[in-house]
């Protein structure tokens, strides 16, 4: 991940008082600075403000102080930061042009607040920003185009907050965005056209929210999606071409814990480079046609009540021919109940095409 390499430098900057805790050119009371104030290290310390820093600070740890809020231009001073570290404040809100001046800043973590409003134009000048966590959190709702001046965001970490929603337009602006994860909120709606303003996701994870049927618009201009989790989404088909747009790419995906009862035939076409694929705790009885085992090195089926008949005699072929032999019993018919598939007699007769076989033999 890019931003190791920038965390490895030492602990992260956290906000502090006005004046009265020490002018821009001195350490601030309280806290321990390094690198003539380049590092300046406020953890936990008692702070209630925000402190001035020198232009100089590059990382400012403010983490497990209570500062309650963020106002318009609270680092006004701090134009040099490039990395600001504010978990556990027991922040609420995030006020208008709050960062404002900080065009320079690449890392921002807002982890593990109680955050429920960020007001439009919150994030006004972080056209550096790379990486934000706003993740734990209480946020319900983003306003339109909230990230818009975020150009090179990067990373983005939104898990468990209250969000029910995404909207057109939430995104406008973030088009470089890779990393998306949202898990654990109480998203029931992507709404069409939601996710269009990032196309080049590579990364989504929706697990742990309250999705009844796939998102298929909202998904529709996706294009290079190498993982995607819906696990834990109370949802029980999966329509055809679902995963078509970024099939060519998508090599993770996980559909675990859902309750799902069945794909449609179509439900894989395009998937051509899926290698991991978590099908856990459902209530799956078959598997697509279009589901190409080729690539498949790592597949977990467990807890599901499947028919072994010979529309599963594709994957007890891929077990044959795979090092991999996952768990996965037969429920049905009754001769094979209790049995693992891959020491099931059902498939005995059944046929496979040709293009099913290939490439499974080796």
């Amino acid at each position: 991940m890019r931003c190791v390499s920038f965390l490895s430098l030492g602990a992260s900057l956290l906000l502090l008082g006005p004046a009265a805790w020490g002018s821009p050119g001195q350490c601030p009371a309280q806290c321990h600075c390094h690198g003539d104030l380049q590092h300046v290290i406020c953890d936990d310390v008692g702070l209630k403000k925000i402190p001035q820093v020198s232009e100089a600070t590059r990382l400012l740890n403010l983490q497990r102080n209570n500062l309650g809020g963020l106002s318009s231009g609270s680092f006004a001073g701090s134009k040099g930061l490039i990395s600001l570290h504010l978990q556990h404040c027991q922040l609420r809100e995030i006020s208008s042009n709050a960062f404002k001046g900080l065009k320079k800043l690449v890392y921002l973590y807002l982890s593990n607040n109680e955050i429920t409003s960020v007001k439009p134009g919150a994030f006004e000048d972080l056209a550096s920003l790379t990486y934000l966590y706003l993740d734990g959190n209480r946020i319900s709702d983003l306003p339109k185009g909230i990230f818009s001046p975020m150009i090179n965001l990067f990373i983005l970490q939104l898990n468990d907050n209250k969000l029910r929603e995404i909207k057109p337009g939430t995104f406008a602006g973030a088009k470089d965005l890779r990393w998306l994860h949202m898990s654990g909120n109480e998203i029931s709606l992507l709404q069409p056209g939601s996710l269009d303003d990032v196309e080049n996701l590579a990364i989504l994870n929706l697990d742990g929210n309250r999705l009844s049927t796939y998102p298929s618009m909202a998904m529709s201009k996706l294009r290079v999606v190498e993982e995607l989790s819906l696990a834990k989404n109370p949802m029980r088909s999966i329509p055809d071409n679902a995963f078509q747009s970024f099939g060519r790419y998508l090599e993770k995906l996980s559909l675990d814990n859902m309750g799902l009862e069945k794909f449609t035939d179509d439900a894989f076409s395009g998937v051509t480079a899926l290698k991991y694929l978590n099908l856990d705790n459902n209530k799956l009885r078959f598997l697509p046609r279009s589901l190409e085992f080729t690539t498949i090195t790592n597949l977990t089926l467990s807890n599901n009540p499947w028919s072994c008949n010979c529309v599963l005699a594709p994957l007890r072929l891929w077990m044959d021919s795979s090092r991999q032999r996952p768990e996965a019993v037969c429920a049905s018919p009754a001769s094979q109940r209790g049995k693992q598939i891959r020491d099931s007699t059902a498939f005995s007769g059944c046929k496979v095409k040709a293009k099913r076989a290939k490439g499974m033999r080796h």
